[in-house]
């Protein structure tokens, strides 16, 4: 039996695509390691969104094959988005790697594992609820769809990931179930736009469909959605939100800029008009809505002008929280011919700009919570005795900053506070209340649906941010 470590890179899709190849891993007679000095077989999934994630997908597919040279690795196995776009190159690049796979052949994975004599031909052992992860095994994420439909200028996902597809909506549920049971307390819906889910079926089932049925036939105390594009942002589905309590207030819709000469150039659907009305009804169904976006500074063609517009409506809309990025030439993108005539230099001036206003901006808007009663996750123990990193629903794992206090709980734990005051802008500190409920323990008991559907395994070794 070998020892298989998994590294992960990029966006949570990635992670979510690292936790099936686990499961099959293992229900395959493997043996899974976080200790990559101990693997003998590496799998890399790398992240290939922008450059400096490729440069980070590279470095961890270099770190692999030296182990391989110095005789802890037998194999190495490079999967996923960067591959699905460079492979020809990376093979004549790296030729220590043994296998390539893009993701629209990551189904030959476990085939070529068993060619190669690395795991067996027979499903040896099944993967039931059985966790890997850590203290953070509370926190997962659930792939309700695959690839882009949208034409964004300056984005390559659609060249990675395909066309749009939905999952069936009741293996969706049965795959909630199944990380409940593993201890899931928030499940995060992602996609590469999960607004978009259902459209591309025949069943009439969407997105408002899909939470009502997981708030139903679930138990996960938080349920929050991630990236949704604003036109599938419908009144139904801000009704339903505003509706179930489970459902964080939380979206998070990428704006892109605000000057609609940016915009047109960039292919957005949206102009600064539509932002506008649509931002004003999302807080008018659901009060207290906390709404991230991001924004790309640097952008073809972007004047002084034109970044003043993008800081300007930003104060108008005073979003929650801003992810920034400095636009990064990628080929075979319609914005790659573009002539790119914004010096690094500017593009990250103007980055750091964005992230001062907008650090002004959350700060400000954090202090309506202050005083107020929140529930919070538990997310870790701190390193001091006695203290506790939490987050409170307006904060999405790893994003948007976290919630401190002080007392004894386990993470996966919901624990009633009264938010005292806002640290370094993006933080808070709390004053304990009351422990809300414990967290659940895994379990080996059978999900509500009984059909055989695929089982999930559990959380990859390195997870990066890109892509949010």
């Amino acid at each position: 039996m070998l020892k298989f470590g998994v590294v992960t890179l990029g966006c949570d899709k990635n992670t979510v695509d690292s936790e099936r190849y686990l499961a099959d891993l293992i229900a395959h007679g493997a043996e899974i390691t976080t200790d990559m000095s101990e693997a003998q077989v590496l799998i890399v999934n790398t992240c290939g969104f922008i450059d400096a994630a490729k440069q980070e997908s590279i470095d961890a597919i270099l770190d692999a094959t030296r182990r391989k040279d110095d005789g802890t690795c037998q194999a190495v196995f490079a999967i996923g988005c960067m591959i699905e776009r460079h492979k020809d190159e990376l093979i004549d690049a790296i030729p220590e790697v043994d296998v390539f796979l893009g993701t629209s052949e990551t189904d030959r994975l476990v085939p070529e594992l068993i060619e190669r004599g690395l795991i067996s031909g027979e499903i040896l052992d099944h993967p039931g609820v059985r966790v890997f992860g850590g203290e953070s095994a509370h926190v997962r994420y659930l792939k309700v769809s695959e690839g882009c439909d949208h034409g964004c200028a300056f984005c390559a996902i659609p060249l990675m990931r395909g066309k749009h597809r939905s999952f069936a909506l009741d293996t969706l549920v049965h795959e909630a179930q199944l990380l409940e049971l593993q201890g899931a307390r928030e499940l995060n819906l992602v996609a590469q736009d999960l607004a978009h889910y259902g459209r591309d079926q025949r069943d009439g089932l969407a997105l408002p469909e899909l939470l009502e049925a997981l708030v139903r036939e679930t138990s996960i105390p938080w349920l929050r959605n991630l990236y949704l594009y604003s036109a599938g942002i419908t009144p139904r589905l801000l009704e339903v939100i505003a509706a179930n309590p489970r459902i964080v207030r939380y979206l998070d819709t990428p704006m892109q800029h605000g000057a609609d000469s940016v915009l047109a150039r960039m292919r957005r659907p949206e102009r600064q008009k539509t932002i506008r009305e649509r931002l004003t009804r999302y807080r008018e169904i659901v009060p207290d809505l906390a709404v991230r976006t991001t924004v790309i500074v640097g952008f073809p063609g972007e004047t002084e002008s034109d970044f003043h517009v993008l800081c300007d409506f930003l104060e108008e809309m005073q979003f929650d929280r801003v992810g920034c990025f400095t636009y990064s030439p990628q080929e075979g993108t319609r914005a790659f011919d573009m002539e790119d005539d914004v010096p690094d230099s500017i593009k990250r001036e103007r980055k750091e700009r964005v992230e001062e206003l907008q650090r002004a901006i959350t700060s400000e808007r954090y202090e309506r919570f202050l005083g107020r009663t929140a529930r919070v996750l538990i997310d870790r123990v701190g390193d001091a005795p006695g203290t506790l990193i939490a987050r409170a629903p307006w904060q999405a794992d790893d994003i948007d900053g976290v919630v401190y206090l002080n007392g004894h709980a386990t993470p996966g734990s919901m624990v009633d506070v009264r938010m005292d005051h806002v640290v370094d802008d993006y933080d808070f500190h709390a004053t304990w209340l009351a422990l809300a409920d414990a967290p659940v323990t895994s379990s080996h008991a059978q999900p509500k649906r009984s059909r055989a559907l695929p089982l999930v395994g559990l959380s990859a070794t390195s997870v990066g941010s890109y892509g949010r």
